[in-house]
């Protein structure tokens, strides 16, 4: 089957680029980034040609993905990054049953952050004449763009491409819609449209496929109010902040009076999930707020609250070592902040990876790092995972990388990090969320096998068309774009 995404065979299945969530600005790829890329596609063509297949079709096997985790692993190496790698033999590369065997699925999937926008939403009914939000997104030239309408590229960025990268073009069984940072005119995305994305996807018997975060900012007029009415009228999974932002540019602390107010009011409606966007900070403007200071004492203070750290406090550009109780950011600023309050590993603090993995997947040093501290500090049963996808496209090639990654036996030695296994694998890609958003076993063991969903996805195997793009900001001009449409 030819392709209509990638006739050429020039994309690669891990996209190693500099797109972002849209929160932090791109990050421009290193030598060594552009070497694996090189790398990469060089064996591709070279390895297809050994099998006797095209290098697209060839990329799109599970051989194509091995084939660049291993040019990834070439370059780092080449670059003197040896602190963690992907767990890959080489025959991987061209022996399509060894490749199936380390990266087709075999864990449940439960991704705790997704994203996606509304195309027709009521956010764009106040846009001025002329205005193109997300237009700079390199996904937001597919072909739904060519409809009729002066913003029919957003349906690039919809429920119904939402559905197909994640759900067909992914392993991911559940994922949470979540909400970025906003006022609540200005949401590309209303948990009104979430919930009917959410019954789309039932209606193909993807029974609770999709749950709902709720936004709330309790520093912004109205937001702890709101908090009784979306919990009457939705089936929230958990509630979303942003410490960092504030209608006025300032953030707070959880266990300043209006944080202490929003758990009090998620104890009293028995929504006690908090999902808490720490690290990736915004700017410089409030800065501390976006760090993990407040995490132990508000765990401490409220045992019977889970506390969600979503990013689990990285900060995008600033390299993950090992554990510095001097440094006040980034991950070592959570696990001070359990530390100085006595949380201990598996207490009720469940850091989160979305965007961090993606961009972990760049530097294996950081990363065997980062995984490291935060099974050390939370414990196995208490890091959870998520892809900030749609942003990065479909999330395969997070599953595949992570389902790969290693943390090299020097450093487990010498820091007391915990080895990769396939059973902590499995914890973190699933399990772990299950103890948080309970599923009913009848999904579990029945509509997940047999759903129409998963009849679509297993029917696409023989002619997968993955399309390899992503649909964040890739450039400094396009994260500005999109920082003026959120202002």
């Amino acid at each position: 089957m030819r392709s209509r995404h990638d006739p050429d065979g020039l994309r690669l299945p891990v996209k190693l680029d500099s797109t972002t969530n849209g929160e932090f600005a791109p990050i421009p790829l290193a030598p060594a980034h552009r070497y694996a890329n090189r790398l990469a596609l060089e064996a591709a063509t070279r390895n297809a040609r050994r099998v006797g297949m095209p290098r697209r079709e060839f990329l799109v096997s599970a051989c194509g993905a091995a084939t660049t985790l291993l040019g990834m692993n070439a370059a780092y190496a080449a670059a003197g990054a040896h602190g963690g790698y992907f767990e890959l033999p080489g025959e991987a590369a061209v022996d399509g049953a060894v490749a199936e065997a380390l990266l087709r699925k075999n864990e449940f999937i439960f991704d705790v952050q997704g994203h996606f926008v509304n195309p027709s939403g009521a956010w764009t009914k106040t846009l001025p004449p002329g205005a193109r939000p997300l237009s700079g997104m390199n996904k937001a030239g597919c072909a739904l763009a060519d409809q009729p309408g002066e913003r029919s590229y957003l349906q690039c960025l919809s429920g119904e491409e939402f559905i197909q990268d994640v759900f067909i073009d992914s392993d991911t069984d559940l994922m949470v819609l979540s909400f970025v940072p906003s006022t609540y005119e200005g949401e590309p995305l209303k948990i009104e449209e979430a919930a009917a994305t959410a019954q789309i996807v039932e209606k193909l018997e993807g029974t609770h496929r999709l749950y709902l975060h709720a936004r709330v900012n309790p520093n912004q007029p109205g937001d702890l109010e709101r908090m009784d009415e979306l919990a009457g009228s939705y089936d929230i999974a958990a509630w979303k902040t942003y410490t960092q932002w504030g209608p006025d540019g300032r953030g707070f602390w959880l266990d300043d009076d209006v944080g202490i107010a929003m758990i009090e009011r998620a104890r009293k409606l028995g929504i006690r999930n908090i999902a808490i966007h720490k690290g990736i900070p915004f700017g410089p403007r409030s800065y501390e707020h976006s760090t993990c200071a407040d995490i132990g004492r508000v765990a401490k203070r409220f045992p019977d609250v889970n506390f969600l750290i979503y990013h689990a406090g990285f900060v995008p550009g600033a390299s993950e070592g090992p554990y510095d109780p001097k440094r006040t950011d980034g991950i070592d600023a959570l696990v001070t902040s359990l530390r100085d309050n006595g949380m201990k590993p598996g207490a009720n603090v469940y850091p989160e990876l979305g965007s961090t993995w993606r961009y972990l997947m760049r530097d294996p040093d950081s990363a065997a790092h980062a995984l490291g501290k935060l099974i050390q500090a939370c414990g196995p049963d208490n890091l959870l995972w998520g892809t900030d996808s749609i942003w990065y496209g479909s999330p395969q090639d997070q599953i595949q990388a992570f389902r790969t990654f290693q943390i090299a036996a020097e450093l487990r030695e010498k820091h007391g990090y915990a080895e990769i296994t396939p059973a902590l694998r499995q914890k973190v890609f699933g399990l772990n969320a299950l103890k948080l958003y309970p599923v009913p076993e009848e999904v579990l063991g029945v509509h997940l096998q047999r759903d129409a969903v998963a009849r679509k996805r297993e029917n696409g195997r023989n002619d997968a068309d993955p399309h390899f793009l992503t649909y964040g900001p890739r450039t400094r001009r396009e994260f500005l774009n999109l920082r003026a449409r959120e202002s």
